[in-house]
C-alpha cells in the first residue's frame, strides 16, 4: 500500500527503538494522524493488543476511535462484509464497546480513566497510546505503566499532547521537577532540535509548520492568537510549555544572591520582613526573610525555610536559627504560635479576616518589583508560575490560584503591618 505523509513524522512511524515515546507540539501538527497510522501499521506486521486511553471514555466516538476508522479505510482496509471472519489483511471496527479487530488476531481497544473497574480486567497488552495525556492524571498514566506487560513482545508506551502548564505532571516527570530536583531533558533543546532521545524516551515536537496538508487560511487564525490570547498561542501555535493562565506577580524576577544581598547591603533604611506559613503532611512550613526598598516600592527575597511533616518540637529545633527575628505566622495555629512563644521565638500571629486574601494579594501586586535570589529555589518555583483560577465562565477568581501558594502565604503574614500604597496612590507609613 502506499501512503502520503509529512516528511516530519516519516522516521517516527517505523522508531519503536524506545519503550516510551513522547509526542507534543502545537495544534493541526497532524501527530495523532501519524500515532495512530504507527499503531496500525504495527499491527498488521505483528499480533498485538493496543491500548487506546482517553481521560472521558466516550470522547473516543468523535477523536480516536472515528481517527482508526478513517485512517483504515483510507488505505482499503476497512472489512464492512459483515461476514463472520474477517478477510485477510483487512480491519473491522465494532462499536458499544469500541474496538478494531484485524485479521491477524491484533486488536484495538478503547477505555478511559473515568471507568478505572474496566482497566482491571485487561491482560497482555503490550502497545498503549494514552491521546492528550496532560488531561489524564500523573496516577493514572503510572497505572497504565502497571498494564503495559506481556511475555514475549516488545513493550510501548506512545504519549501525545498539546503541552499546557508547566505544573502539569507532564512536564514534571519527562522534563523539569524542581521541587524534587529532577532534571531529564530542557524543553528548549527539544523545540530546538525537534526530536531527542533520552535513555528509554523518545521525544517528539512538531507544529503547524509541519503539517503540509493544512490549509493556510488555519495557520492564519493561529498566528492571530497572538495578539488577543498570547496563553493560547504559545500552546496552539508553537506548541510550548509555559506559564498557563494569568500570572499573579508578573513583575516577579530572579537574581544571583550576591547581587540581592549587595542591593539590600545599599539600600537607605530597609524594611525587614518575616513571615510563616504552617504546614504539616500535604502541606509545607514556608518561612520567607524579605527587605523592602519602600521609596522604590520593591521587595527583595533573599532567604527561605521549606519543609514538611514536622511537628512543632522539630520545627522549632530547625528554625532555631531565625530565635532572634520578629516572625508573622498564620494567626489560624494559635497553639502552635503559643508553644513557640513559649520557647522564646518572637513570633506573632498576622491579622486574618473576611476578604484578607484578596487584599493581601493586591497589596503584593503593588510592588513595583520583587526580585527573589536564586538562593530561594522553593520560592521560585511557587511565584513564577503562580496563576489564578478561572471560574466555569473563564473569569479570573482574584483569591484562588493554580496551587496551594505556601510561600505566597508566608509573604502576606510577613506583611502584615506593612502596606506598599494607599488606594488613593499615596506612600503609606513606613
Amino acid at each position: 500500500m502506499t501512503k502520503e505523509v509529512n516528511p516530519r513524522f516519516e522516521d517516527f512511524l517505523f522508531d519503536w527503538n524506545q519503550k516510551f515515546q513522547f509526542l507534543m507540539g502545537g495544534y493541526g501538527s497532524s501527530k495523532s494522524y501519524h500515532v495512530a497510522l504507527k499503531i496500525i501499521l504495527k499491527l498488521l506486521s505483528e499480533k498485538r493488543k493496543a491500548l487506546v486511553i482517553r481521560e472521558v471514555y466516550d470522547t473516543h466516538k468523535d477523536s480516536t476511535f472515528s481517527l482508526f476508522t478513517e485512517i483504515i479505510e483510507d488505505l482499503g482496509l476497512l472489512d464492512d462484509s459483515g461476514r463472520k471472519k474477517i478477510a485477510k489483511g483487512k480491519v473491522r471496527p465494532k462499536e458499544s464497546p469500541y474496538e478494531l479487530k484485524f485479521s491477524n488476531g491484533s486488536r484495538i481497544i478503547f477505555k478511559g480513566m473515568d471507568k478505572p473497574a474496566k482497566l482491571k480486567s485487561i491482560n497482555n497488552v503490550s502497545l498503549i497510546w494514552l491521546e492528550e495525556c496532560s488531561e489524564v492524571k500523573y496516577e493514572g498514566f503510572k497505572e497504565l505503566i502497571g498494564r503495559l506487560r506481556h511475555p514475549t513482545l516488545k513493550l510501548h508506551m506512545v504519549l501525545s499532547t498539546n503541552p499546557i502548564g508547566e505544573e502539569n505532571w507532564t512536564y514534571m516527570h519527562f522534563f523539569k521537577d524542581e521541587e524534587n530536583e529532577r532534571f531529564v531533558l530542557d524543553d528548549n533543546e527539544l523545540y530546538e532540535k525537534g526530536t531527542v532521545v533520552v535513555g528509554d524516551v523518545y521525544y517528539h515536537h512538531s507544529t503547524a509548520d509541519d503539517n503540509l496538508f493544512l490549509p493556510e487560511s488555519y495557520i492564519e487564525q493561529l498566528d492571530e492568537l497572538k495578539e488577543y490570547d498570547p496563553d493560547l498561542h504559545r500552546v496552539a501555535r508553537l506548541g510550548r510549555y509555559g506559564v498557563n493562565g494569568v500570572r499573579v506577580l508578573p513583575q516577579f524576577e530572579v537574581q544571583m544572591h550576591e547581587q540581592v544581598m549587595k542591593t539590600i547591603n545599599e539600600m537607605r533604611s530597609p524594611l525587614f520582613k518575616n513571615g510563616l506559613d504552617f504546614g504539616f503532611v500535604e502541606s509545607y512550613n514556608a518561612l520567607v526573610r524579605m527587605a523592602i526598598d519602600h521609596e522604590r516600592k520593591y521587595l527583595y527575597i533573599f532567604d527561605q525555610y521549606y519543609k514538611r511533616g514536622l511537628t512543632d518540637v522539630e520545627l522549632a529545633n530547625d528554625l532555631e536559627s531565625y530565635k532572634r527575628l520578629i516572625i508573622k505566622a498564620d494567626s489560624a495555629e494559635p497553639k502552635t504560635i503559643a508553644y513557640f512563644q513559649q520557647k522564646r521565638f518572637r513570633m506573632f500571629g498576622a491579622k486574618k479576616g473576611p476578604g484578607s486574601r484578596l487584599q493581601n494579594t493586591k497589596k503584593v501586586k503593588r510592588f513595583k518589583k520583587i526580585i527573589c535570589s536564586d538562593a530561594c529555589p522553593d520560592v521560585i518555583r511557587e511565584l513564577k508560575n503562580l496563576t489564578f483560577k478561572k471560574d466555569k465562565n473563564g473569569k479570573i477568581i482574584e483569591d484562588e490560584f493554580n496551587i496551594d501558594p505556601h510561600i505566597f502565604s508566608a509573604i502576606w503574614y510577613g506583611l502584615d503591618d506593612y502596606e506598599v500604597a494607599s488606594l488613593k496612590g499615596k506612600n503609606a507609613r513606613r
